[in-house]
């Protein structure tokens, strides 16, 4: 519960003090959950590799990320343009690379100019009570196109805010790129009548493009 409180702003003891929408209030402290995922470990393993690496900079590779980052701005992974300084721009490219497995960067590289994306539609069949995911493609993808989903939503939600990775496109073939083990393999076989929400963006170089968000529903099966 939040009450009003005095203006004061940090931690003491077991409450918090922060300023909200209507002035400054106080609630309970609440630790952060923190389930130590393979996939939290990777990331922080990576991030710590490309600090570090950014240490090992010279002062024009280091001028160099901050000229960069004045003059263009990244899209985040809501689709938001950013303004970065040349340390964040660095980390934030690099770390993208990493977590692709992909070597790191030790000078900017330049912006691509990104293809519209071609993921037209997620399509979900379920034929005798086994489902595929499908994703139709307009297209051909760019050099790397991400795909990414939360576990199976009810059908009455409208919006969906985090989207964790599952995944690299899968080659299409005629048209169509089959994502059903990219997604079971995180979420299992979803259930008739939730929503599966994917989001796609594609990945050039560290930087992305807008990410596209694609939505259907586990049908009843059929013949």
């Amino acid at each position: 519960m939040k009450i009003s409180s005095i203006p004061k702003s940090g931690r003491k003891g077991s409450v918090v003090y922060f300023k909200g929408r209507y002035g400054y209030v106080v609630r309970q402290h609440v630790q952060p959950r923190d389930p130590h995922t393979p996939d939290q470990l990777e990331k922080r393993r990576n991030l710590v590799a490309v600090c570090n690496r950014w240490r090992t900079l010279t002062p024009d590779k280091r001028e160099a990320w901050g000229i960069a980052a004045a003059e263009d701005d990244l899209v985040s992974e809501t689709g938001k343009p950013v303004r970065l300084n040349g340390y964040n721009f660095f980390k934030r490219l690099n770390t993208r690379r990493a977590d692709l497995g992909l070597p790191q960067f030790e000078l900017p590289p330049a912006k691509p100019s990104f293809p519209g994306n071609p993921v037209a539609e997620l399509v979900i069949t379920n034929i005798g009570g086994t489902i595929r995911l499908k994703l139709r493609l307009t297209g051909q993808p760019t050099q790397y196109t991400l795909v990414q989903g939360p576990a199976p939503k009810g059908s009455a939600v409208r919006l969906v805010q985090k989207y964790p990775l599952l995944g690299l496109l899968p080659p299409p073939k005629d048209g169509w790129s089959d994502i059903t083990e990219l997604y079971i393999a995180r979420y299992g076989v979803p259930k008739v009548n939730k929503a599966i929400w994917i989001r796609t963006c594609q990945h050039i170089d560290g930087w992305i493009d807008v990410p596209e968000v694609r939505r259907a529903r586990v049908r009843a099966p059929t013949d």
